[in-house]
């Protein structure tokens, strides 16, 4: 799992880099929870260096966007003297699988430190912040126990109660389901059209049918009320923050209402979504070579389904203080 469950990388047009719009839209849409939250933290706690690990932080724009909008909250704080006289440093930790493609991330960083000071305010000091990249599966332990302030992860779904320091926050935002119905979500129903983009390959012989019938992806999208007793009967956690919002299938949609989204490339730009989360862990299973092919498919039928009906992914935010 650890090979193979990473986004795709490379400088391919597929690739996460290229292809994660959804995801920075949910970053922009939580700005105002990571905010609260990163308050909370530093006024409660006051550290002199703060510890914030990304964890699932990927490649690409999205994994410097989260440090830009933390740095520039705790530069906010400051000049208006939130903090005192009390000057904090950060310390980010970047954590993806070791086959993420952290050089790409560590050669962004003297553009992404040139761009964030130029468009900060003037007369605003950014905080001292320093990056390091922490390759490993997040269901190992990465850090020492009380050692980290703020765990921040977006689009993956785990918790980590040892590692934090006591009044330490964790904020989380995760797919899930506005339906009590298992069954009745646009998650299932979007790999339910995956599944028939293989199922029709393996019709026309380019999918083998030992690889299609070994092949399992268990995706699961919780409720609110689902999330809320798995928090409850952990005990280690309580509950800060929780909301569900929406978002277009197709990440170039940015309408808010329910009306329809008239474009010719809806259903490959949703394609190019889930390719660039799910290729590596597909290809190992099938091959390469039944990419191309299988995407495109998909692209067809999604294009026809959302012909049909405007359909969005539930998303929750979750925001968690550590149990002292």
């Amino acid at each position: 799992m650890e090979l193979d469950f990473h986004m795709a990388i490379g400088e391919a047009e597929a690739n996460y880099a290229n292809n994660s719009r959804l995801q920075r839209k949910a970053l922009i849409k939580t700005k105002p929870v990571l905010e609260k939250v990163m308050r909370q933290v530093y006024m409660a706690l006051l550290p002199p260096t703060m510890v914030v690990a990304d964890l699932g932080c990927s490649v690409g724009i999205n994994t410097l966007l989260f440090v830009s909008k933390v740095t520039s909250t705790v530069a906010d704080a400051q000049c208006h003297n939130e903090l005192g006289c009390h000057i904090m440093e950060l310390q980010f930790f970047l954590n993806d699988l070791p086959r993420n493609d952290f050089n790409q991330v560590f050669q962004s960083l003297q553009q992404f430190t040139k761009s964030i000071a130029a468009g900060h305010p003037k007369g605003v000091a950014l905080p001292p912040f320093y990056i390091s990249g922490l390759p490993g599966s997040y269901y190992n332990r990465l850090f020492p126990c009380q050692s980290v302030h703020l765990f921040h992860s977006s689009y993956c779904l785990h918790w980590q109660s040892q590692e934090l320091v006591p009044g330490g926050k964790m904020l989380l935002t995760f797919l899930g389901r506005k339906k009590d119905d298992v069954l009745d979500g646009d998650l299932s129903h979007l790999f339910g059209l995956l599944a028939q983009a293989l199922q029709s390959l393996f019709t026309e012989g380019i999918v083998e049918k030992g690889k299609l019938e070994s092949f399992n992806l268990p995706i699961y999208g919780p409720s609110i009320d689902e999330v809320k007793t798995v928090i409850t009967r952990n005990k280690l956690f309580c509950i800060d923050h929780i909301e569900l919002f929406e978002s277009n299938w197709d990440p170039y949609d940015d309408l808010e209402h329910d009306g329809m989204h008239i474009s010719p490339h809806r259903g490959m730009n949703v394609a190019k979504c889930i390719r660039a989360v799910s290729e590596p862990l597909l290809a190992s299973h099938f091959g390469e070579y039944i990419l191309d092919k299988l995407f495109q498919r998909f692209a067809q039928i999604v294009e026809r389904h959302l012909a049909k009906e405007n359909v969005k992914y539930s998303v929750i935010v979750l925001s968690l203080n550590r149990r002292d």
